[in-house]
């Protein structure tokens, strides 16, 4: 008798401390003065968006294949920074590429991995064609961060990453000294630069490399089918590649929509520095716009931006933010505005006096 009383007393004691402790378990998250306020309130009676299962993430597009000389790419992880999600992904391209000298691949790994590493959140990687030029690329990816095509669970929520270099194709010829002179003239003659860009996008070569399809590997489609086997209870599956393959017939890629039949999902991809919607038979499509790499065509889809997702209980609550559109407490820096909205970066703003 006396050991149970013993006992009891502790769990009344445990839980006395953890009241105290933790007092917002035991409080209500909002609280009022009641007695001030009572029949009418000043607010709407609408519920607080407060779902634990909810989660926030971001995806970001294109930081090379030209351009970037306004630091783009590295404004946007300090914006990150401010938005605090949960995590960050992108679709491929991170480096310039097109090297077949380890040193000179690891070097540029290495100057985007320090910006990688001021980000206060884990950022998932997908490779590109810049990334995954040639096989000498191929394997200072693997490594350096191991596996091309891989999957992770959030919140019971299935991410895979595919790779669109698997195997890498061929490059035009010239390709790594073209890139180099175009970010050259960016700064030195924009628009030799421009004109540049307009003919190489218009190569016979160029125009054949992007019509062709995409042609995944058979072991990534295999990998594909078994971690969607073993995962049919997810509530959602998002999927992220480089290459937007639904805008090119490939029949690996109507093999892989064929297993994805019947379950909920959105696919995200990058590679044209345009942002592009499609919704396919009920299925959402999206292309992401660059995060600092050069401009491919004229519209309103030429715009440096992030996406952020809202993963709630109903699908995915999609919001892009123009990178020009986010900046922190202090103000828009005027210093950096070519880095905020590059298409006005001959524009002068003057700071505030």
């Amino acid at each position: 008798m006396k050991m149970k009383m013993k006992i009891v007393a502790v769990v009344i004691t445990l839980a006395m401390f953890s009241s105290m402790v933790w007092g917002q378990e035991t409080e209500p998250a909002f609280s009022y003065d009641k007695e001030r306020i009572t029949e009418a309130k000043p607010w709407t009676n609408k519920e607080f968006q407060n779902d634990p299962a909810d989660f926030q993430f971001v995806i970001i597009g294109d930081r090379t294949g030209g351009a970037n000389q306004q630091g783009t790419f590295k404004l946007a992880m300090n914006q990150l920074n401010l938005l605090q999600p949960e995590f960050v992904i992108n679709v491929g391209d991170l480096i310039e590429g097109y090297s077949d000298k380890k040193a000179e691949l690891n070097a540029e790994w290495d100057e985007v991995d320090a910006m990688l590493n001021t980000l206060d959140m884990p950022f998932f990687r997908t490779p590109g064609n810049h990334d995954i030029a040639n096989r000498v690329a191929q394997q200072v990816w693997k490594d350096r961060y191991g596996a091309t095509y891989y999957h992770f669970i959030y919140k019971n929520v299935l991410f895979v990453v595919l790779d669109t270099e698997d195997p890498p194709r061929e490059a035009p010829p010239g390709m790594k000294e073209k890139i180099a002179l175009y970010n050259r003239l960016q700064t030195e003659d924009p628009a030799k630069a421009e004109a540049m860009l307009a003919e190489f996008m218009s190569d016979k070569s160029v125009v054949a490399g992007l019509a062709k399809p995409v042609e995944f590997s058979a072991d990534q489609v295999a990998y594909l089918k078994k971690v969607l086997e073993k995962n049919k209870g997810v509530r959602w599956t998002i999927l992220f590649m480089h290459e937007p393959v639904w805008e090119k017939d490939s029949g690996n890629f109507k093999e892989i929509a064929k297993l994805l039949k019947g379950r909920k999902h959105t696919f995200f991809a990058g590679h044209l520095h345009y942002y592009d919607y499609d919704n396919i038979d009920g299925v959402e499509h999206i292309t992401m716009g660059p995060a600092g790499a050069s401009f491919h065509h004229e519209g309103p889809g030429n715009v440096d931006h992030i996406t952020w997702v809202t993963m709630t209980g109903s699908g995915l609550q999609i919001a892009n933010i123009a990178l020009k559109g986010v900046f922190d407490r202090k103000g828009l820096d005027p210093e950096l505005f070519g880095a905020y909205d590059r298409k006005g970066a001959a524009k002068k703003v003057e700071p505030k006096k």
